[in-house]
């Protein structure tokens, strides 16, 4: 028997041919993304987050429209988004509320007269 035998290819019905590759998934969504990212600066960056969690909603209203329309991924980045952005949104406007209320309460205050009274 020869050391060096090499056995034939053998062609098989079943893989003949190289193995289909899954397709690639759909992209992500851009305002999905740009509304996550408005949502989490929206409860972080002071004042301003009011602004920027009304930008979150806005963004991810506008990405589940697309999102519906054109089968791209990223709802759950959208949800995500306006979650942070209606707390980022409720936060601040409740810090500004409490702010404004404290600095016309304190304005009227005249300490002045208060200690003239002895």
């Amino acid at each position: 028997m020869n050391q060096n035998s090499e056995q034939p290819y053998q062609y098989s019905t079943f893989n003949d041919y190289p193995p289909n590759y899954p397709p690639a998934p759909p992209k992500t969504n851009g305002k999905s993304i740009a509304s996550l990212v408005l949502g989490i600066l929206g409860i972080v960056v002071p004042y301003g987050g009011f602004l920027l969690g009304i930008l979150a909603i806005i963004f991810s209203s506008l990405s589940f429209k697309n999102i519906k329309r054109t089968n791209e991924q990223g709802k759950g980045l959208a949800i995500a988004g306006l979650v942070c952005g209606i707390v980022g949104t409720v936060l601040w406007g409740i810090v500004i509320l409490l702010v404004i209320i404290f600095v016309v309460a304190f304005s009227s205050y005249d300490s002045y007269n208060s200690y003239t009274n002895f």
